[in-house]
């Protein structure tokens, strides 16, 4: 007899094709049996060594998140509900072109520190991997949810070039060649660079083309934080569909967003230029978040010659008064690259976490009101946090336009991705609340998508630009990866004020067949593992 049956479940099976009422039978990690209402009618229904009355509930594949931050949350915290209770069943990390493999000793420590804001300084975690496949097969001892791996640009330019603003050499090239294909090989599903952080910044076009085609000869994909956001965004959007197409690559593009003031109103213009890529032939998809503000570090604003050298490097610039008074000039007057060339509007960055306790003070406050009640500069507030937290703090930039979301989450290639930073005491609502966020304020109260169009974003069109052949749809034989939730009340719980809330609504999560959130709460099952690339045929 199987393990479970899931009875009469209104199942929205992850292709956009209307809901339907079904028993769906689990066993052995995968769906067995669909037995659709009609045909149950006719005959004996499906019996299991569990049931679960689903009545009154959505049962959908599980979400795929297609841009996480959870690369050492995933190892530290096994409960990991921050991403488990809303139904994500698959995260993709390896983000933004930085973690942590393939390293060595040296780009270990430096990449530890360029990141500490993103996933913490790393002090509670074993770094028993240098290799893509050695950190793939940590993953695989056990986590809460799946994941996929993306070969960080930026951290193999480390290894190879340095932390330098130069191009690289011949050699240099043939080495982060020979690393990406390793990587590739040992399972990483693509490539991410990070272009607005550095070493990943650094690399030209012809570079970055070159291996465009490594990742596409092993049927990757490429994700990049492209150059900017802000001042030159349809630029930097213009500039990857270029690339990838003289490469022959696929393109998902990360956080798909037109930010700051320059781009009020600007979404039709984007999405413009991707219906003409994707007309001539172009393989592009892209992921959001549904929410207007946006989440890095404070360094990351910094501009790019004063992180050039890596992390130590920009704290002697920044403890040097001359040269924090130009770095300051770039960030006030001439709009600093990090920031996205945009002259920075210190009133729309709230600092979301800090490392060191003995800074909590400011956490929850802008720039301008943090140094409102210090009696000094916005200016001299950031660079004195940087240098008090080695560059730690996180940061909430409040520089979106609901209707440029609204628009870009309607189009045909959109996935969601949370681009949730999980460190901090005021992280963005967006790393506890996107799914949920989707399903119940644009989908039941906003109407801006249809429940069946929503799941189809969040589930098989990731599994499809994932290359996963056996998820992202309720099918027979499928991976039962599966979510249920009740449509009249999933929501996020999280909310600026208190972002750690858990979602409302989705009772039920199960990962390869076993509940990760049973009635509401986390199991201790860590029935995660690492998804591997799957060869092109």
């Amino acid at each position: 007899m199987e393990e479970l049956v899931i009875r009469d479940a209104d199942v929205v099976d992850g292709s956009g094709a209307d809901a339907y009422r079904a028993d769906v039978v689990v066993d052995g990690g995968r769906i067995v049996s669909i037995v659709k209402e009609a045909a149950a009618a006719g005959c004996q229904r499906p019996r299991a060594r569990r049931e679960l009355d689903a009545e009154g509930l959505v049962l959908s594949p599980g979400f795929v998140d297609m841009h996480a931050h959870s690369d050492l949350a995933l190892l530290r915290d096994p409960d990991h509900s921050a991403k488990a209770a809303q139904g994500v069943t698959l995260e993709v990390i390896g983000q933004d072109g930085l973690s942590y493999a393939p390293v060595d000793d040296r780009t270990l420590g430096e990449v530890r520190r360029a990141i500490a804001g993103w996933n913490g300084p790393g002090d509670d975690v074993d770094f028993d991997w240098r290799t893509v496949g050695e950190y793939l097969d940590r993953l695989d001892r056990g986590i809460a949810v799946n994941a996929a791996y993306l070969i960080p640009q930026g951290t193999v330019r480390a290894l190879a070039v340095g932390w330098e603003d130069r191009e690289a050499t011949e050699q240099e090239l043939d080495r982060m060649r020979l690393l990406v294909a390793e990587g590739l090989e040992q399972g990483a599903v693509g490539m991410s660079s990070g272009l607005t952080y550095t070493p990943g910044m650094y690399a030209p076009d012809a570079e970055l083309t070159e291996l465009c085609r490594v990742v596409a000869s092993y049927g990757g994909y490429y994700c990049p934080h492209h150059r900017s956001y802000g001042a030159g965004a349809l630029r930097a959007y213009e500039e990857m569909v270029a690339l990838t197409r003289e490469a022959g690559c696929s393109l998902h593009l990360a956080h798909a967003t037109m930010n700051f003031g320059v781009n009020r109103g600007r979404a039709p213009e984007l999405l413009t230029l991707l219906d003409e890529a994707l007309a001539a032939g172009s393989d592009i998809s892209l992921d959001t978040y549904p929410y207007t503000p946006g989440c890095t570090t404070l360094a990351a604003v910094l501009p790019s010659w004063a992180s050039e050298g890596g992390p130590e490097q920009t704290l002697k610039r920044l403890a040097d008064e001359e040269t924090a008074e130009l770095i300051r000039h770039h960030l006030e007057v001439t709009g600093s690259d990090g920031c996205h060339g945009v002259p920075v509007e210190w009133d729309t960055i709230e600092i979301s976490g800090v490392s060191d306790p003995a800074l909590a003070d400011f956490v929850g406050l802008t720039l301008r009101e943090a140094a409102d009640r210090r009696g000094e500069t916005p200016w001299a507030t950031a660079r004195h946090l940087l240098l008090a937290d080695r560059l730690a703090p996180t940061i909430l930039q409040h520089v979106g336009h609901e209707e440029n979301v609204r628009a870009i989450m309607r189009h045909r290639v959109h996935t969601g991705g949370s681009d949730g930073i999980l460190q901090g005491a005021k992280p963005h609502p967006r790393a506890y609340g996107t799914f949920p966020h989707y399903l119940g304020h644009y989908v039941r109260e906003s109407g801006v998508l249809s429940l069946e169009e929503c799941v189809a974003h969040l589930t098989s069109r990731p599994a499809a630009r994932l290359r996963l052949p056996d998820r992202g749809l309720v099918r027979e034989g499928y991976k039962a990866d599966l979510v249920l939730f009740d449509p009249e009340t999933v929501a996020a719980g999280s909310t600026f004020a208190e972002p750690r809330t858990l979602p409302v609504g989705i009772p039920h999560v199960l990962v390869d067949g076993r509940f990760v959130i049973e009635d509401g709460r986390r199991t201790d099952a860590l029935a995660g593992r690492a998804v591997r690339r799957t060869p092109p045929a």
